[in-house]
């Protein structure tokens, strides 16, 4: 199985930019297709994004369209979620997250179809 550990969360002012990245070991980051989902307080987890393993195809929530990117690095078994144009409601714990999902171009964006999760890491956007 497959270990994530995510870091690079932080505090930043509304319109700042993060980029928290999640490390993977045990197994290769490139048999997997990678989610990103968040949870604030009072609030289920949610979709935010995800890039498949085969095709680097990537998908968002409406909430993150063109603000939001998922670079993965599978020579450094490393993803990474580039926050841009950052939103007092984007504050969240952020979670990566592992499928082993074969579709090419569409990755799934339920958290049951994720097998491995990482621990979170915070981001908290001030206005």
């Amino acid at each position: 199985q497959v270990q994530l550990v995510e870091s690079g969360g932080g505090s930043v002012q509304a319109g700042g930019s993060l980029r928290p990245s999640c490390v993977a070991s045990g197994r290769a980051l490139s048999r997997y297709t990678m989610g990103w989902f968040r949870q604030a307080p009072g609030h289920s987890r949610e979709f935010v994004g995800a890039i498949t393993r085969f095709t680097s195809t990537t998908r968002y929530a409406d909430s993150v369209e063109g603000r939001f990117t998922i670079p993965r690095d599978n020579a450094e078994n490393t993803v990474f979620l580039q926050m841009n144009s950052l939103k007092p409601e984007d504050t969240a714990v952020y979670y990566c997250a592992a499928s082993p999902s074969s579709s090419p171009y569409a990755a799934p964006v339920h958290a049951p179809s994720y097998d491995y999760w990482g621990q979170g890491t915070q981001v908290t956007v001030s206005s």
